[in-house]
């Protein structure tokens, strides 16, 4: 009878070991000689609210504060870590709760080599290529199902399913990038995103603190950050700041009443950015374009909320220091609370001096583009954001200059036109010029697929001022329009092990492709190396007749650049630029390779940017 009794006592013990709650933390880990030095945990547990107390003993460390949530299954810690505080693991005792476990916290020590090895910071040196990862390479298909996910897809016969494409795919073609010109590489959202559908863009999150297994999961992330360290390429994340997926814990479990933006019935962001700065605006009118949601599946975050605001904010810090990263983009910039925006960007600042944030800002307007930025304007809002996707230089300069007529105010006028308005910014260097991306029309589509327009496209992305960023597959003339968004989301052909032909070779391109490959690439070399080009000064000339001139020098090198964006052939007469070619007697084409003289006129071919590397 006793051995019975001591049987189901023995039995019971093991089922409440069992029936003990999982308590998730919120980071996960922090580390030691931060500034960030006030870390606010969330634990996250069944019926946590119940325990009595919480403490924790360790040198260095203060629980300052104790918040329990409004739902029963969150509590938030407030650690004071101070300088003296050394990597350990802290023990935090929930007393009443779970048997008085102990939470584990990790302290971790700093990476070695900030500023140099990681968080280093993009700029116009570098030419950035964007990759959707799961349309890009499969280098892992073991990974293409991932059990117990909600989106069970796959199938690349579809353009809203899953193909496959992954972290490892990306890291077996950094040879290919390289040899391209690439030196970063920003790639969409690679955060866990266990939705049921339309998972391959990856800009519904729900669990900021895991990479997405069916890409890779963390092991491959941090894999890939290293191997592009060692090359001396940079990673720039997609930041995702504004809004969650509807699977995200905090959605289907809020901890607090006011954690999402809540209406009384859904209520949609009117996308209208102009409220935020226009001087007439109805303050309603403001309300629905901050705080209306993205899109149904997208919760809309409270980020006037503390508790959600430093969840962001602690989420950007840890992930730049736990895995690497050298730069943010910031999707929907201009839908987050500003001032918000301007503190958790001043705590990346602050934590990595020489990182890189540009935001989404996809409006249409050169105020309402540099409102968003450190701008010159004298307005009561000054962002502190560094820069953003320039959508003003695309839509209202190449864009028109390629397939409008010459026109006073159209053509390459409107080109010239967008850039003689850079005085709206701080530092129109830092800003992120491009031809497409993943929402967009690919480019060579916009131009009809007329090759010699898009050698002029890529000409002027690699030699005007900014930060130019590719789109992938551009390389190689990938078509589509965005009628729905998944025709310009296609596999880059190679990719999978199964394919016919594979772009990633020469020998897999068509000739025509490869003129452009090749083109592309000697542009994007020469600006490599060109002192010019990567941190020279800008001049531009008035257009006449179609023709567009403008220079990229500094002390040591003039790069001179004629626009003709007629389809005939155009004579100029070169003592119009005596300001900044007197001095020079030959002339390098960088595409050709070829020197001739500088002669008092030189005539240009049609539909042709013509690239010279000027000399003494």
């Amino acid at each position: 009878m006793k051995k019975l009794v001591l049987s189901k006592i023995l039995l019971l013990a093991v089922i409440y070991s069992f029936a003990q709650s999982t308590v998730n933390c919120y980071p996960s880990n922090w580390w030691a000689g931060m500034k960030w030095d006030k870390v606010q945990l969330m634990l996250h547990a069944t019926n946590i609210t119940s325990a009595a107390n919480f403490s924790i003993n360790y040198p260095g460390v203060q629980l300052k504060k104790i918040t329990k949530a409004d739902s029963k299954n969150y509590v938030f810690l407030d650690l004071q870590i101070s300088p003296i505080a050394k990597p350990g693991t802290i023990k935090i005792i929930p007393t009443g709760f779970n048997n008085n476990q102990p939470i584990s916290f990790t302290l971790k020590p700093r990476r070695s080599g900030n500023g140099t090895s990681y968080a280093q910071g993009v700029t116009a040196a570098d030419l950035v290529y964007l990759i959707m990862p799961d349309r890009f390479c499969n280098g892992d298909y073991t990974n293409d199902h991932i059990a117990g996910m909600l989106d069970q897809s796959l199938n690349r016969d579809s353009i809203f399913l899953r193909h496959g494409g992954d972290l490892m795919g990306i890291e077996s073609k950094l040879d290919y990038l390289q040899d391209l010109g690439i030196t970063t590489l920003w790639l969409n959202p690679v955060i866990e995103n266990d939705m049921p559908e339309r998972t391959e863009h990856g800009y519904a999150f729900t669990n900021h603190y895991k990479i997405d297994p069916r890409i890779g999961g963390d092991d491959a992330y941090h894999k890939l950050i290293t191997a592009m360290h060692n090359r001396g390429m940079k990673m720039i994340q997609d930041a995702v700041y504004n809004h969650v997926g509807i699977q995200h814990i905090t959605v289907k479990d809020q901890p607090f009443k006011d954690w999402l933006h809540q209406w009384p019935s859904y209520t949609n962001t009117t996308y209208k950015d102009q409220v935020l700065f226009d001087p007439y605006a109805a303050k309603n009118d403001i309300k629905k374009m901050t705080d209306g949601w993205f899109v149904p599946s997208m919760p809309d975050l409270n980020q006037n909320n503390s508790f959600v605001a430093n969840f962001l904010i602690q989420h950007a810090i840890w992930t730049v220091e736990n895995y690497g990263i050298d730069g943010w983009r910031i999707d929907t910039y201009a839908y987050n609370d500003l001032a918000f925006m301007n503190r958790c960007n001043q705590a990346l600042y602050n934590e990595f001096p020489r990182i890189t944030l540009f935001g989404e800002t996809w409006v249409h307007g050169m105020v309402n583009q540099a409102y968003f930025c450190q701008n010159n304007l004298n307005i009561p809002y000054k962002s502190n954001l560094q820069a953003t996707t320039d959508f003003q230089t695309l839509f209202y300069g190449i864009q028109e200059a390629l397939t409008k007529p010459f026109g006073w105010t159209d053509g390459v006028n409107k080109l010239y036109t967008t850039l003689a308005s850079d005085i709206v910014y701080k530092d129109p260097m830092r800003q992120v010029i491009f031809l497409d991306n993943h929402d967009l029309p690919r480019f060579y589509s916009v131009l009809s697929e007329d090759l010699a327009k898009y050698k002029m496209a890529m000409a002027w992305l690699l030699t005007c001022r900014g930060i130019p960023q590719l789109y992938y597959g551009s390389e190689i003339l990938m078509t589509g329009f965005t009628n729905p968004d998944g025709w310009v989301r296609l596999d880059f052909k190679g990719g999978w092990k199964e394919d016919v032909v594979n772009k990633f070779t020469p020998q897999g391109r068509t000739e025509k492709e490869n003129n452009l490959f090749n083109y592309l690439k000697t542009m994007a070399h020469f600006r490599k190396n060109s002192s010019a080009i990567k941190t020279g000064k800008m001049m531009q000339y008035i257009p006449e007749d179609g023709v567009y001139v403008y220079f990229r020098y500094d002390a040591n090198q003039t790069v001179m650049c004629i626009m003709n964006q007629n389809a005939d052939p155009k004579t100029i007469n070169l003592s119009r630029f005596a300001e900044r070619i007197n001095g020079f007697a030959k002339a390098q084409d960088v595409a050709t390779g070829n020197i001739f003289d500088l002669q008092q006129q030189l005539t240009l071919g049609g539909n042709y940017l013509l690239v010279l590397d000027l000399k003494k």
